[in-house]
């Protein structure tokens, strides 16, 4: 029997990184308790952008699951997405790495707080990886708890971010409900990179400096935060041999257009791509480097990266500038998020 739900549902979010579903959700209407994660940086700017949820440093792969419960109380929803290194296209796809049992700590927690719902994200092939075992044995793990599972791959480009991201989510209701999965709301009308990120200047700003310029874009006006500071929006100092290399590209070129002596200068098939002003963003990375901006000659900055995931200037990052990186590279895009997570209040409520 389903319980009885909270005035404003209360999330608990596991592998929570910085936080990117969970601010998505609470965009959504719900009530962020707190996250989990194993990465302290990871952990402070979830705690600097979510105000009032708490934080603990835990392993999921062994979690203190009287202690969590002692600390949260009653929790509606679980979200959260299991490190998918293991399941990766870039990883050794090895149904045996022990990092994708780690969804098991999720199984686990789901079980003992019996959450209304739970939300399960990660990469797409992991659908068909060990030909669908490991996605039958996720389902049928939720199933002994009582719920139905529902997956679908999603493009977050078609729910008005502006990056072709593709991530697989499976949601689990216990009133045994079918998930409807949102709709699209932007599949003729994305939001290009030019549209997120062109009011951003080609040099270094102080955190909180008060952007003057008028926004560009819907997307941008959205994005902005109501003081108009921006964060996070440092360059990085290439060589100048990676300077003069990447000015050969074109917007939206590659190694391609590079003369033939260049284009082995990086071993991988995305090396020298400049963003597309009038498409959408590859994945962001974690800071990898492969990836330039449309127009100036250098890799986007921390806050370009968080506005094509979809991060609003609000919300802040802390750490190192590698860290940082990380962390935008390994969060879900908030309005992806927002709009799983409006689809699940309504059914829901």
């Amino acid at each position: 029997m389903p319980k009885k739900l909270s005035k404003k549902p209360k999330v608990l979010d596991l592998f929570s990184g910085c936080g990117g579903m969970s601010y998505g959700f609470e965009m959504a209407g719900f009530d962020i308790v707190a996250g989990i994660d194993d990465w302290n940086d990871a952990l402070a700017t979830f705690e600097k952008n979510h105000s009032g949820a708490k934080v603990f440093n835990v392993d999921l792969g062994n979690p203190n699951l009287q202690e969590l419960k002692k600390e949260l109380g009653d929790i509606d929803v679980v979200v959260g997405g299991p490190p998918c290194q293991g399941f990766s296209i870039s990883g050794h796809r090895n149904p045996d790495d022990p990092r994708n049992n780690l969804y098991k700590g999720f199984v686990q927690i789901v079980k003992k707080f019996n959450p209304s719902a739970f939300v399960l994200e990660n990469v797409p092939n992991l659908v068909s990886m060990d030909q669908g075992k490991i996605k039958d044995n996720i389902i049928n793990d939720f199933q002994k708890l009582g719920y139905k599972v529902t997956y679908k791959i999603l493009l977050a480009s078609d729910y008005g971010v502006p990056q072709n991201r593709r991530r697989v989510v499976f949601v689990g209701l216990k009133s045994k409900q079918e998930f409807s999965f949102p709709d699209p709301t932007t599949p003729n009308d994305k939001t290009t990179v030019a549209e997120a990120i062109s009011d951003l200047p080609d040099k270094d700003l102080e955190d909180g400096f008060k952007i003057k310029t008028k926004a560009k874009s819907s997307f941008q006006n959205w994005a902005r935060s109501s003081k108009s500071e921006i964060h996070n929006h440092q360059l990085t100092n290439h060589e100048q041999k990676t300077v003069d290399l990447i000015s050969m590209v074109p917007d939206g070129g590659n190694y391609k257009d590079l003369p033939k002596e260049f284009q082995n200068t990086r071993r991988v098939n995305i090396a020298w791509t400049r963003f597309n002003s009038k498409k959408q963003s590859p994945t962001i990375d974690t800071g990898h480097r492969h990836h330039f901006h449309y127009k100036f000659n250098r890799v986007p900055t921390v806050r370009e990266s968080a506005r094509l995931q979809s991060f609003p200037d609000g919300f802040i990052f802390t750490g190192s500038k590698t860290s940082q990186y990380k962390q935008v590279g390994n969060a879900v895009p908030p309005l992806l998020a927002e709009k799983i997570g409006q689809a699940l209040l309504k059914q829901l409520s």
